[in-house]
């Protein structure tokens, strides 16, 4: 048997992806390592971490993945459930993935603020479904996987029995104006280009995440790489980033990159599956801090000030 690779990170070492899906998020890993940070310590601030997000006020731009079918793990708890309650605890936004409607609202119980994330079905009639269900369960927004089309055979995916399918800029603008017609906005998961986030804009979507989809494209450009290009174009949308937000340093480099609020997954996993809400509040908390502490050596008092200038590459400014 092949021997498991290993990176080092914030707790340890956390093993890599298989091999054939593990090049995006070395490469992710790698580049937000490389970037050092500016001391700007004189006349800095105790950093307020809370954020504004349409409308509703966030303790912290740390967010929850969108986790999917963990509570067919087998454990003694329901993970989806779990993580919920702990993003409710913490007054952070929740996500959740491909989803029943039934599981969904279970999920949406909870009580915390989430966004619902749809796969490209190729039935756009269950999509829209989808979306009305979950805007009946008081979703934050709705919003679609537009990178789960094409599968590792090159032809369109399927995932658990059902048939995925291609997006178009015109099926983005209809997604999006059903989503406005229900009363909430609409997200686009899974940009990893300029060329994209322009259309996306074009197309009226609210807010993209920024994700290579764990390394769905093998040799993706990392997300935070790809951050500065997205941000020129992004207009009004806003701007999320998922991807090796392993502590609360890679979250404060992402956002100087451009984005307004992280999504962290791999770092919550172990303690979620292991002991469910507790181990999630405390990891986050965790995040928080380093985020809170990095903007005070930095003179970024509040979530809307982060400068890019203060991140250095290879010796030089970003």
């Amino acid at each position: 048997m092949e021997k498991e690779a290993h990176w080092p990170g914030p707790e340890g070492l956390i093993p890599a992806l298989p091999k054939d899906a593990s090049n995006a998020s070395w490469h992710t890993r790698k580049f937000l390592d490389e970037i050092l940070i500016e001391e700007r310590i004189i006349g800095t601030h105790v950093a307020d971490i809370s954020m504004r997000l349409w409308g509703k006020d966030f303790t912290s731009p740390i967010m929850m993945p969108a986790f999917s079918h963990l509570n067919k793990a087998g454990l003694d708890h329901k993970p989806m459930e779990e993580y919920a309650r702990a993003a409710k605890a913490l007054g952070i936004v929740n996500w959740v993935g491909m989803e029943s409607d039934a599981d969904y609202a279970e999920i949406a119980a909870v009580g915390a603020e989430t966004i619902r994330i749809i796969k490209p079905f190729a039935d756009h009639d269950k999509i829209r479904s989808q979306m009305a269900f979950a805007v009946k369960h008081h979703a934050l927004a709705v919003g679609i996987d537009i990178d789960h089309s094409i599968g590792t055979n090159g032809d369109v995916d399927v995932v658990d029995g059902e048939q995925l399918g291609t997006l178009t800029a015109q099926d983005l603008e209809a997604f999006a104006g059903a989503a406005h017609e229900l009363g909430v906005p609409f997200v686009a998961k899974g940009v990893l280009s300029a060329r994209d986030a322009t259309i996306c804009e074009k197309a009226g979507v609210d807010a993209i995440v920024v994700s290579h989809h764990h390394g769905r494209l093998p040799f993706a450009v990392p997300p935070a790489m790809i951050l500065p290009d997205i941000k020129k174009v992004s207009g009004k949308m806003k701007i999320f980033a998922d991807c090796s937000v392993d502590d609360g340093r890679d979250a404060y480099k992402l956002m100087a990159l451009g984005a307004d609020a992280v999504s962290t997954g791999r770092a919550i996993l172990p303690g979620l599956l292991k002991e469910g809400a507790p181990a999630v509040e405390k990891k986050i908390r965790q995040m928080n801090s380093q985020l809170k502490e990095i903007m005070g050596y930095t003179n970024v008092a509040t979530v809307d000030e982060f400068d890019p200038t203060v991140l250095w590459y290879h010796g030089r400014h970003f």
